[in-house]
């Protein structure tokens, strides 16, 4: 075991991405009730008549809530898995963690270079 003690914000971080789900889940299940018309008068004497077939709109804005909640925590979680933060915890960052540094120098063109890279060796571009 290590002897470095584990700080507030890394033990709070599983309850960051739960609050993110939640949020997410939450928000497709109101979407989801709005637009089935969940609030309406028509909606809601069909079923009290018995009258409303399928799936209630409440019943349906749990599941797609409850989908929406299961997949967006997957997502975060695989891309919490994709970056190894032991790797850059004393660097200061000047760019995206998942891109290859091999990328970036050639990405950058022949400004990268140097200073002669777009004239003949010996002038001054200037």
């Amino acid at each position: 075991m290590s002897d470095k003690k584990s700080t507030r914000r890394e033990l709070l971080r599983p309850l960051h991405l739960l609050g993110i789900a939640l949020a997410a889940g939450i928000f497709a299940a109101v979407v989801t009730l709005v637009s089935t018309g969940a609030f309406t008068a028509r909606v809601n004497n069909a079923i009290a008549s018995g009258t409303y077939q399928g799936l209630t709109p409440v019943g349906l804005g749990l599941v797609i809530g409850g989908g929406a909640f299961i997949v967006t925590l997957l997502i975060l979680s695989m891309l919490i898995l994709a970056v190894d933060p032991r790797q850059y915890e004393e660097k200061t960052l000047d760019r995206p963690v998942l891109f290859d540094e091999d990328a970036d120098a050639s990405a950058a063109g022949p400004e990268a270079s140097g200073p002669h890279a777009t004239g003949a060796p010996g002038t001054d571009p200037a």
